[in-house]
């Protein structure tokens, strides 16, 4: 197949600029490019997404999403690209933000919208981001509904697509590839191995339904099936405006099952002040210096600093656990006691009264906040634990973070308690032995208690970390095998750290192979960090570059 026109156009404009490849057009490849363009040197850079439409992502793509589901990420906390999210909003009809339930006089920058939503705004950033870095000199191509299938690096960096046969050259690549699931085609009958795996658009039956996962992806799962027998609406003469779910007559069958190891629902999203501020005890310095000292009894060591800023912070919750007697293992234990004791709807009612009232008042619990900003600087440990610490991290401590980062919009929990009310779904505890069955027939749950039968089952448990087998570039993964043998080192810029093949000429900016070393790596605020530090590497290296000029080699 002959190179398509623009490419062969753009090596004769553009003979002296930076070649640079994105892999990937969500928001980790749409941040990268707003970095990029923010450069003195003018680059040509292009953007490869597999999708349709580049610049959605598939968290936002209405193909894979229901708008009951809810983005769990309000404005005030999405890093800003030619505009704030609110200010997009803003300048949205009346009409378009009702199709997705949105009322556009009620607008405010802590809102939790669905998630499709995101999709348009991240569209919309990405056209006008091509626009502003056109005229600022660079040459930026999107290629759409174009795979990269393979990659090898070396004296550059060699591309291949499901478009053209022949290499495709570039100096330097950033793989955004973004999450990882399933494809729908190769699922069992009635079983989905994500919700993005083909349950959006499939006829679910009012049946038993099961749900591997009690976060919000799992609490979406369940309301993608819901929506499809009834619907929610308000209950304006009630004193508490108490959300109502009435199932169709036809739809009696319906049981949901949303189900975990633990069986705890997730809790509201608490209000806080944003930015964060800063730690007083247990800083990133301090972390930093402890990271210094050697992995021996280094997890130890970072929570004895936790607990000085706890107890700092919230001295009357600290004692209400009692805090100083507790360690990194028994910690987690305390943290989940009251939870554990009490039915998990009728916790999930408390917090959200609690959650609700202080947003009203615009009032912090200090241990709840103080945890959401440890998790950012106690992840630098990770990498440097011993094999047993990261065990017990693991089993404890990474357990309390991600509970607490992961909360979820008040609204997901109106919906759940709406759906208790009508009868319609329910918890299950599997505890740390479950035996999961799947067949042509239904997905079988075995417990300690007995067996669940499910006649469609979602698992919903998310994003797991990727290692090097999952690469999906095969002379790439070729290469990093034959040097050494899994996931290379990643550098500060993101680079991979494998001289022999000049593995700094690659990225690697995809959230799923970044998170066996840092396990809370997710969400917007992360892929704007990450993209904003590649556009910076990648800028200075331009800017050596044009010092060489033109007789430049790397």
């Amino acid at each position: 197949m002959p190179a398509p026109r623009i490419l062969r156009d753009l090596s004769l404009r553009a003979p002296f600029m930076q070649r640079i490849a994105i892999i990937g057009a969500g928001p980790t490849g749409i941040y990268t490019l707003a970095s990029l363009i923010d450069g003195e040197i003018p680059l040509s850079i292009t953007l490869y997404e597999e999708g349709e439409q580049a610049g959605v992502g598939m968290p936002y793509d209405d193909e894979a999403n229901h708008r009951a589901m809810l983005a769990n990420i309000a404005s005030i906390e999405i890093p800003a690209l030619t505009c704030r999210y609110l200010e997009w909003l803003r300048e949205q009809s009346e009409t378009f933000l009702a199709g997705y339930g949105v009322d556009k006089a009620r607008l405010h920058d802590r809102q939790f919208l669905p998630r499709i939503l995101l999709g348009h705004y991240f569209r919309d950033q990405l056209l006008a981001l091509v626009d502003k870095g056109r005229s600022r000199g660079h040459h930026i191509i999107i290629r759409e509904a174009c795979q990269v299938t393979d990659m090898a690096a070396g004296d550059d960096i060699s591309l291949w697509t499901d478009q053209q046969h022949d290499a495709i050259h570039y100096d330097l690549a950033v793989i955004a590839t973004g999450h990882v699931w399933p494809s729908p085609e190769h699922r069992k009958p009635a079983f989905f191995p994500s919700p993005w795996s083909g349950l959006i658009g499939t006829a679910i039956p009012a049946c038993a339904v099961g749900v591997m996962g009690t976060s919000l992806s799992g609490i979406d799962a369940a309301m993608a099936v819901a929506v499809q027998h009834g619907h929610f609406h308000e209950q304006p003469d009630d004193v508490d405006n108490t959300l109502r779910f009435e199932c169709n007559t036809d739809s009696a069958e319906l049981r949901i099952t949303l189900m975990s190891r633990a069986g705890l629902l997730p809790e509201a999203d608490f209000y806080c002040p944003i930015p964060h501020e800063p730690l007083r005890i247990a800083t990133e310095a301090n972390i930093a210096r402890e990271i210094e000292v050697g992995s021996m009894r280094l997890l130890d060591r970072v929570f004895a600093l936790m607990v000085r800023e706890l107890s700092a912070c919230d001295p009357l919750w600290s004692a209400r656990i009692a805090l100083p007697t507790l360690n990194a293992d028994s910690f987690t234990t305390a943290y989940f006691a009251n939870r554990v004791e009490q039915n998990p709807f009728r916790w999930a009612r408390h917090n959200l009264e609690e959650v609700e009232r202080n947003k009203q008042n615009k009032h912090t619990v200090p241990w709840r906040y103080t945890l959401l900003r440890l998790h950012e600087v106690v992840e630098d440990i990770v990498p440097h634990l011993s094999e047993h610490d990261r065990k017990r991290f693991d089993a404890g401590l990474r357990r309390v973070f991600v509970d607490n980062y992961a909360a979820v919009p008040p609204e997901s929990i109106r919906r759940l308690l709406a759906l208790r009310n009508a009868g319609v779904i329910e918890v299950l505890m599997l505890g740390d032995n479950y035996q999961m069955d799947v067949g042509d027939d239904g997905t079988v749950i075995t417990t300690a208690q007995g067996k669940h039968h499910f006649r469609v089952f979602i698992d919903a448990r998310g994003q797991k970390a990727l290692d090097l087998t999952d690469l999906p570039f095969p002379r790439l993964r070729q290469q990093l095998l034959a040097h050494s043998g899994e996931l290379p080192p990643i550098g500060d810029n993101y680079t991979l750290m494998v001289p022999a093949i000049d593995g700094h000429r690659i990225a690697l900016a995809a959230l799923p192979f970044l998170m066996h070393d840092q396990p809370f790596v997710q969400g917007i605020a992360v892929c704007a960090e990450i993209g904003k530090t590649i556009g910076i590497a990648i800028n200075h290296k331009a800017q050596r570059r044009r010092l060489w000029l033109p007789g430049y080699e790397d």
